[in-house]
């Protein structure tokens, strides 16, 4: 094929492509079947974690959750087991009873919650490693597996702070940033390596009201239209998002518009915006009760 014939098919097949989205605005497609399904979600214990397991217990998979907090992690377990008992606790567990699975949901998330500067180093590791290499090591446990029988989806809980950027957050910001590089990437290496069996979904929602960001806040006339989002809504709409094999979704929807902006518009256009919408300093408030509550508890404790 020469490359002007190839290239009037590439460019068929981008509009056809475009088409197919738009009808999916008004043809939605039919969720797949979960039940049975293993599913490994980390950070579990709490937050969108523990609805996350909520959820796929309620479609009957079967479960393996995963959390450095063993006693959260487990009274998420014993929800779980009240909407469906196929629970299982350990990746020791998954090797030896299952042998593979189905479904990973990276979802663990930390946040240090000081200033750069005035952050330890060992806070912006924990950060990176949670946030961000943890994705390499669970994708490395399970995807052999995966690959091998042409099967599996791998979701990507990251962050509308993975797509663009405010103050005072950087190892956060990094942290998102470097996991939706190694999303993307690996989206890449799956489609040239034709493995289509193998779905990926990259989940990026703005503020969530899991208290991860309390007292975060932007300018007060512009907070009705940016409010922090139900944990609940949010999962609900991942969990659609992954049922229907969607690459990405955004929540709200308004965020894939600030993220095209970001691409297009000048750096000194973006701050203006920032600081029209408060959104340049919004972490600030966050930063300082985080680090009155750190001094609280240093006091508390003699240190």
């Amino acid at each position: 094929m020469n490359i002007v014939t190839e290239l009037f098919v590439v460019t068929f097949k981008i509009i056809w492509s475009f088409l197919l989205a738009g009808a999916k605005w008004f043809i939605p497609p039919r969720e797949k079947s979960v039940e049975g399904h293993v599913c490994v979600i980390t950070g579990a214990g709490s937050g969108l974690g523990r609805l996350f397991a909520q959820e796929f217990a309620r479609r009957r998979a079967t479960l393996v959750l995963w959390d450095i907090n063993r006693e959260s992690n487990e009274e998420t377990a014993e929800m779980v087991r009240e909407i469906y008992r196929e629970t299982l606790p350990s990746a020791d567990k998954v090797r030896k009873e299952v042998g593979n699975i189905d479904l990973l949901i990276n979802n663990a998330g930390v946040v240090s919650g000081r200033h750069l500067l005035e952050c330890p180093d060992e806070l912006i590791e924990r950060t990176m490693m949670v946030n961000c290499h943890a994705h390499f090591w669970t994708a490395k446990a399970f995807l052999p597996k995966m690959l091998e029988l042409n099967h599996g989806h791998i979701v990507t809980v990251a962050s509308s702070l993975g797509l663009f950027t405010t103050a005072g957050v950087e190892d956060y910001c990094a942290s998102k940033f470097g996991a939706i590089g190694f999303h993307e990437s690996l989206s890449h290496e799956l489609k040239a390596a034709d493995k289509d069996g193998i779905k990926m979904t990259l989940v990026c929602p703005f503020l969530v009201d899991t208290g991860m960001f309390n007292g975060c806040k932007i300018r007060k006339e512009m907070a009705p239209l940016f409010p922090p989002l139900k944990p609940e809504y949010c999962v609900k709409q991942a969990v659609r998002a992954i049922l229907t094999d969607q690459p990405m979704i955004c929540t709200p929807r308004v965020m894939y518009m600030v993220t095209f902006m970001k691409t297009v518009l000048p750096f000194d256009a973006i701050v203006c915006m920032y600081r029209f919408i408060g959104a340049d300093k919004c972490m600030y408030p966050f930063l300082a009760q985080r680090k009155e509550s750190t001094n609280n508890n240093e006091s508390k404790i003699g240190i």
